[in-house]
């Protein structure tokens, strides 16, 4: 039987019309079963296939104009019931082991100082409705020069990374908060993820801002989540403009928290900007 732990799912779509089905239906058989599912829907070319899946499963869909990942979580997660005890931000393209609920509203029970839990990232081909052999994510880490990345991405899983600790910061695939810590890092009310950020980097800034907050963010290899990356995986075929805003908020990241790293941040859009990296 399951533990009493409560649960809301914030889940942002656009465009994830071929992604999102999976994602329900992995909810659907959860051991724990999230207490709502709040979707909104931001400005997505077509949105009849959510009035099917509203018929399907128990979700409550929220529309928007194309108003950004930031955004549109801020209005999702004002639509929860904030009894909850956990609130989970997870992207459409995410599948869930049935126990994967539970065991994340355990593992971090177990561990009061930790605000927010990553999990086991595991690559998914939506194609094939199987895990494809590779890491996704086992936490966001810093390169000693600077560069945000998901750490083990795009390496064959040969178990590595096994080992419960703090990290740097959580992947927003898959954003898994404590409700304490989730209202103590409150911009203003109502405003959780900084609406400076429109996509990209909104989730290190969030995780910098909880770490602040005196919260630690807790890298756990006993939760597993599949993400197939529906938006690209492959950063060579990001459209150039993707690049740009990409790299522009990473130098907005540095504004907001001061750091040498920004000398990067710079460099990085130079290079974007100007030579096409």
């Amino acid at each position: 039987m399951a533990a009493s732990f409560s649960v809301s799912v914030v889940i942002i779509t656009h465009n994830a019309d071929a992604y999102f089905p999976a994602c329900l239906e992995s909810l659907s058989i959860q051991s724990l079963a999230p207490r709502e599912i709040v979707v909104v829907d931001s400005g997505s070319a077509a949105v009849d296939y959510l009035d099917e899946l509203e018929k399907l499963y128990p979700i409550t869909v929220v529309h928007a104009e194309n108003i950004g990942f930031s955004r549109a979580n801020n209005m999702g997660f004002t639509r929860c019931d904030m009894m909850s005890e956990y609130v989970l931000f997870l992207n459409p393209d995410t599948v869930l082991p049935a126990g994967c609920l539970e065991t994340a509203c355990r593992v971090l029970q177990a561990c009061p100082q930790a605000g927010c839990l990553t999990p086991r990232m595991l690559g998914y081909d939506i194609k094939k409705q199987a895990p494809n052999g590779r890491l996704d994510s086992t936490g966001v880490f810093r390169k000693i020069y600077g560069r945000w990345y998901d750490r083990g991405q795009g390496e064959k899983d040969r178990k590595r990374y096994m080992e419960q600790q703090f990290v740097p910061a959580a992947c927003g695939a898959f954003f898994f908060m404590r409700r304490q810590a989730l209202h103590e890092s409150l911009l203003a009310p109502g405003v959780l993820f900084d609406p400076d950020f429109f996509l990209y980097k909104e989730d290190i800034e969030l995780s910098l801002r909880l770490r602040k907050k005196g919260w630690k963010i807790l890298y756990t290899p006993h939760v597993t989540a599949y993400h197939c990356r529906g938006w690209q995986a492959d950063r060579k075929k990001m459209q150039p403009h993707l690049k740009i805003q990409a790299a522009q908020n990473e130098i907005v990241l540095y504004q907001k928290h001061p750091s040498p790293y920004a000398l990067w941040a710079i460099l990085k859009w130079l290079l974007v900007r100007y030579f096409h990296v």
